[in-house]
């Protein structure tokens, strides 16, 4: 059961679209590239893995590559519960998948509760299943399943109350994501047509050699392309992320061109809009660089994302979540946006549309913690010294295995509003802290702060606060207990 396109038709679409812009299908062009005004402000978003993959909620969200390995803990839960693979494969979640208390409204009024300002559903996983009306596919949540337009209705909500709209397309690993399932007895076998919802099925390659193969055919690429080019067209998203094989060669030449249509229809309607991509995945400057449960040791010139997940093991909803505690996640989220980094949470709501107690709880506090502090975070930028203190970030991606131990020392800073604000991200006991980097004379420890200083304030707390100016830093004492890093207000003059 395919549906059928006309490829050609598409392609003189495409090909109109970026000749009709500034940019041109080559990285050249491309560096011409400019942030969406509103991202460098906005600091916090929201990611969200919702899929056929949330219905067995087992391991994670590789569950349909893995279900077909052989002697994987997937391969034999799904033996155990459903049957073995030929008789019930993963297509056989897709009536399972109902959606029947998905609730669009309520996720975003709950998102924006959170503090996030802007969304990104995942419209596609690695598993094909398109999560919005398509005319490519037969295999998408408007057909089948939930008989819904997910993506198209969190858009609709989002966009009423104020969040910006984003999505993410995984599709390009689907290349090989059920290539296993040819090794032996299952549901992926042949005759395999294109467009079948498993099609192409390849055997899996070291997916983190950019050059490996099978290499990706032309007819592959061409579908990738056009699928994406329909969801920007469909949705006009504000954003657009790629998981990292689209960082293999053979998608070079389509993505330069997927992105210089998209960079031009969001010229078209007078926006700038944004390609995500993992670290070397795009030449640097041509969209926003993206680090995976990581990011840098240091503060960036340029405006960055991390993606990471409310729990360490999944990035959607299972049975098993190992959660992170909410004071980590604010602690996450002080750390990135010291560096210029937007932080982008995943959560992972489960097979009826609820989003997870556990989910919900991290929103609330991140949420309780912004409102009192949000003035620190949202709009502001970083100052000329990010931090102080011994407890230091792992440059790179999945350095979120464990959660940091700060010192009483640790401390983060941002500045806006006309003020300096340094983030306690571990406040003492005792009530007092001294802040080396505002110190009246060099200290060894940094250049001293030659500014005025009005007054200092703890946003949320009444009590007094008393401050002096010392020589070896900033003195601060207050009678503040939190569980989370405390926010300390330098107004100056």
């Amino acid at each position: 059961m395919t549906k059928k396109y006309d490829t050609n038709l598409w392609l003189e679409h495409i090909e109109k679209g970026i000749s009709m812009g500034p940019y041109s299908a080559d990285w050249d062009s491309l560096s011409a590239f400019q942030p969406p005004e509103w991202f460098s402000g906005v600091k916090f978003g929201i990611f969200m893995h919702w899929g056929l993959y949330s219905v067995p909620a087992f391991n994670n969200e590789w569950y349909s590559r893995n279900m077909y390995i052989q002697g994987t803990p997937e391969f034999e839960h799904h033996i155990k519960t459903y049957g073995p693979q030929k008789d019930f494969g993963y297509k056989d979640f897709i009536p399972l998948f109902t959606a029947e208390n998905f609730d669009p409204k309520e996720w975003i009024r709950l998102f924006k509760e959170a503090g996030a300002r802007y969304i990104f559903p995942v419209a596609e996983h690695h598993d094909g299943f398109q999560m919005y009306r398509s005319e490519l596919s037969h295999y998408n949540s408007y057909e089948m399943g939930p008989k819904r337009d997910i993506v198209g209705e969190l858009k609709t909500s989002a966009e009423a109350e104020g969040l910006h709209f984003c999505t993410s397309s995984h599709r390009a690993e689907h290349w090989w994501f059920m290539g296993h399932g040819r090794e032996f007895d299952s549901d992926i076998k042949e005759p395999m047509e294109f467009g079948d919802f498993y099609w192409p099925a390849m055997p899996e390659p070291d997916n983190f050699d950019m050059q490996s193969t099978p290499y990706p055919t032309e007819e592959y690429l061409t579908d990738w392309l056009i699928r994406t080019v329909e969801i920007i067209d469909r949705y006009s998203p504000e954003m657009l992320y790629f998981d990292w094989w689209i960082g293999h060669e053979a998608f070079k030449p389509y993505l330069t061109k997927l992105i210089a249509y998209y960079y031009n229809h969001g010229h078209a309607l007078g926006k700038r809009v944004a390609v995500c991509g993992k670290m070397e995945d795009l030449a640097f400057g041509c969209g926003i660089m993206e680090v995976e449960r990581g990011g840098f040791a240091e503060a960036k010139a340029f405006p960055w994302q991390t993606d990471t997940a409310v729990a360490r093991n999944s990035w959607c909803y299972t049975t098993s979540l190992d959660y992170k505690s909410s004071r980590e996640i604010i602690a996450t989220l002080i750390d990135v946006v010291s560096r210029n980094g937007n932080l982008l949470l995943n959560i992972g709501p489960k097979a009826d549309g609820t989003i997870p107690d556990g989910d919900k709880k991290i929103l609330s506090d991140v949420g309780d913690w912004l409102k009192i502090n949000g003035e620190a975070i949202h709009d502001s930028r970083v100052w000329r010294i990010t931090q102080e203190g011994p407890t230091r970030d792992t440059e790179g991606a999945f350095s979120d295995g464990t959660e940091k131990t700060y010192s009483e020392e640790d401390i983060r800073f941002t500045v806006g509003h006309g003020c300096i604000y340094a983030f306690a991200m571990n406040y003492p006991e005792s009530g007092e802290i001294l802040i080396r980097s505002i110190a009246k004379k060099d200290n060894g420890f940094s250049r001293a702060f030659y500014g005025i200083i009005d007054d200092v304030k703890i946003p949320g707390y009444e009590g007094p606060v008393e401050f002096e100016r010392r020589e070896e830093g900033l003195h601060v004492k207050a009678a503040v207990s939190s569980p989370y890093p405390v926010v300390i207000k330098i107004i100056t003059r």
